[in-house]
């Protein structure tokens, strides 16, 4: 594959070629952030892991600088700590048994201001190559402005393929706010229970992130334990371990529906279903 970028790379941890590597798939995560995957998509990740007939791709938009740095890492610079992101993302591909990872080397500048024909153009090369059934990206109420804008460029980016080219499912995942707001009827709730022991590897396989100031391991899987306790009042739980997901898809079914109001709606069915119960039990 030829890149935008000088630094882009398609990196297949088995060795294959990489349109045969990138032909397989059949799950594929977009993430902004290394680590971002492991994080949302971890679902795509666990469908696939030891499965054949099932492949998952892995897409990481940024170069990983200007991340905050502790311990280790405190005195690492920008290009350092670049390089140590990109060989943590390729870890957790090979651990994960991932048919391909792309590493675009974006700028989070050049996603959201001064490149965005080119991170189109990147995404798109790669989703026509690859064909998933179903992609996993950033959902539209994160709070992270590069997140946010990796979901639109994907967006983007589905809605100029034609719609048989486009995946029959797409998902926005948590990472910077989670989906817990949501009503029950508007969640996708992934169960992700079961290799324990490979959710942690793949999570705390981030030292510079783990170790270099947040513990984005244990508050991943806090999370996902906290989303299975709390989904349902007064039901047990049916599993241990969730993720939630907004079902960006109706986005990708009908063009013409603006990011914006598609949100909107969801955040007043909560509002709707807060005011509900104060009033029912006033």
């Amino acid at each position: 594959m030829d890149f935008t970028q000088e630094g882009g790379e398609l990196f297949v941890p088995d060795g294959s070629a990489e349109a045969e590597a990138l032909a397989r798939t059949t799950y594929m995560g977009i993430g902004a952030h290394q680590d971002d995957l492991e994080i949302m998509a971890y679902d795509g990740i666990l469908r696939c892991f030891g499965q054949p007939e099932q492949w998952f791709c892995g897409l990481t938009v940024t170069n990983g600088s200007g991340s905050p740095r502790d311990a280790l890492y405190a005195d690492y610079s920008d290009d350092e700590m670049q390089v140590v992101r990109r060989q943590e993302q390729k870890k957790a591909a090979y651990m994960g048994e991932y048919c391909a990872q792309v590493l675009l080397d974006f700028t989070s500048k050049q996603v959201k201001e001064t490149d965005k024909q080119a991170v189109r153009e990147d995404l798109k090369a790669i989703i026509t190559a690859a064909r998933p059934q179903v992609i996993y990206t950033h959902n539209f109420a994160d709070k992270h402005d590069t997140h946010v804008a990796v979901a639109l460029r994907v967006l983007e980016v589905l809605r100029e393929l034609p719609p048989e080219a486009r995946p029959d499912k797409l998902y926005g995942c948590e990472v910077w706010r989670d989906l817990d707001w949501m009503t029950d009827d508007d969640k996708v709730a992934f169960d992700v229970a079961g290799h324990e022991n490979l959710e942690m590897a793949m999570l705390g396989i981030f030292d510079s992130q783990d170790c270099g100031g947040k513990r984005y391991d244990l508050a991943t899987m806090g999370r996902r334990v906290a989303n299975a306790t709390y989904y349902a009042t007064h039901d047990v739980d049916v599993t241990q371990s969730m993720i939630f997901a907004m079902d960006l898809t109706p986005l990708i079914e009908d063009d013409t529906l603006d990011v914006d109001p598609f949100v909107a709606e969801h955040i007043s069915r909560f509002a709707a279903d807060v005011s509900d119960r104060i009033g029912r039990m006033t």
